[in-house]
């Protein structure tokens, strides 16, 4: 038999109140739904599941809650007439589809999905999901938004929006994709209809990010590697981070964090990437050696480099880290360029680009660039590296002097 109560949930919001949730439990599985109440304890009576009279127009907010649980009551009852044996997964399915308060509503459903991205471990995810959810809260501030609002008229205010505070094709498609991908998961739940679908009219390939690559020729990392780090104590590890990724093509910062002592052998490093999940096998040459003898030498935790500072940390933990860590990461890499005179603007993707563009410099052939950074196919290096060094066009310019 199930259970199935109003209760307060005891996760606490940033300004302080609790959502009120529908508790549903049966074989021992419990889901939580979301209504539109948000409040403090001493507004709930936890016995009766209900608001208390101190809470502004209780005796309405009373009824909704009752019109909800008696929705699932509902539900229930007739999944039990129709099946013998039925799941959790099958109310939930069943019960979205129903008419209810929230069903429309983008907001709630938003929390419900990066909530579930939390629980997953989907940390990265539920982070990016965050941001475009506050950045539509600023655009279309009141409460009451439902899929149905999301026309490509909304879509194209929204980014004239995003453009008057300094948005770029880059950043407004990242927060459009968000926006897809929730209608896409609304739709699969029977949410909303698919014939409302905007995404078919407002095109997100339209905006496709142009922002320049930045990469160093090789004379500018060599100024890296040789810093002479003893003036400069504060920044040897960010040094090191950088100069490890470029010796081993590109790997990125997220990888070097997780990077473990058992993802070392011998003279090979093994790796999955995290944003593509292809393997790689790297070759430890001399600089990556002495970085990991260093690291060796004072290491505490099973990670290779200090960015993650114990075992066993949760997900959240991790990503909370990973960001404080890289944005040190990005203010050093600014000084170390700073120190080395290399007047370009330098972060942690530009050890990637540096590799790519260093290779090219040396006339590797493009297939192999390709392979060794983990590209699916050639095309894809053949616009990456056109991006990456124009002075094959500049010593043409010349030509006319």
């Amino acid at each position: 038999m199930a259970s199935i109560k109003v209760i307060l949930r005891k996760k606490q919001l940033s300004d302080g109140t609790y959502p009120v949730c529908l508790r549903v439990t049966k074989d021992r599985k419990t889901k939580y739904f979301k209504t539109i109440y948000n409040t403090a304890p001493n507004h709930w009576d936890n016995a009766t599941g209900t608001f208390n009279k101190s809470y502004d127009n209780y005796i309405q907010s009373n009824r909704l809650l009752l019109k909800f649980k008696a929705r699932a009551l509902k539900v229930y009852s007739d999944l039990e007439i129709e099946k013998d044996n039925f799941s959790l997964e099958d109310f939930e399915s069943r019960f979205r589809i129903e008419a209810n308060p929230i069903k429309q509503n983008v907001y709630n459903f938003w929390d419900e999905i990066i909530s579930e991205m939390i629980d997953a471990g989907r940390t990265g995810n539920a982070r990016a999901n965050r941001d475009s959810y506050n950045s539509i809260k600023k655009f279309h501030p009141s409460n009451s938004l439902n899929f149905q609002d999301i026309t490509p008229t909304f879509l194209n205010k929204y980014e004239v929006f995003l453009r008057s505070r300094g948005g770029t094709d880059g950043g407004i498609g990242v927060r459009m994709r968000a926006i897809r991908a929730l209608y896409n998961m609304a739709i699969e739940r029977n949410i909303v209809k698919k014939e409302l679908y905007p995404f078919d009219v407002y095109k997100v390939s339209k905006l496709k990010g142009k922002g320049i690559k930045r990469a160093l020729g090789i004379d500018e990392v060599q100024k890296i590697i040789n810093l002479d780090i003893a003036k400069h104590p504060h920044l040897i590890d960010s040094r090191n981070y950088f100069v490890f990724s470029f010796y081993t093509r590109g790997m990125n910062f997220a990888d070097m964090m997780k990077l473990k002592w058992m993802d070392v052998s011998e003279d090979r490093i093994f790796y999955t990437r995290s944003k593509t999940k292809g393997n790689f096998i790297i070759k430890i040459l001399p600089p990556v050696q002495d970085i990991l003898d260093y690291y060796g030498r004072i290491g505490k935790t099973q990670y290779v480099f200090p960015i993650l500072l114990k075992d066993k940390m949760t997900p959240s933990q991790i990503e909370n880290r990973k960001s404080k860590a890289l944005k040190k990461y990005n203010k050093d890499l600014k000084e170390i360029a700073m120190i080395c005179k290399i007047g370009k603007p330098i972060s942690s993707y530009v050890a990637r680009h540096s590799f790519a563009n260093c290779l090219k410099q040396k006339g590797i052939a493009t297939d192999i660039i390709s392979e060794s950074m983990g590209h699916q196919n050639v095309s894809i290096t053949q616009a990456y590296l056109k991006e990456l060094d124009g002075s094959v066009l500049d010593e043409a310019c010349e030509l006319l002097l």
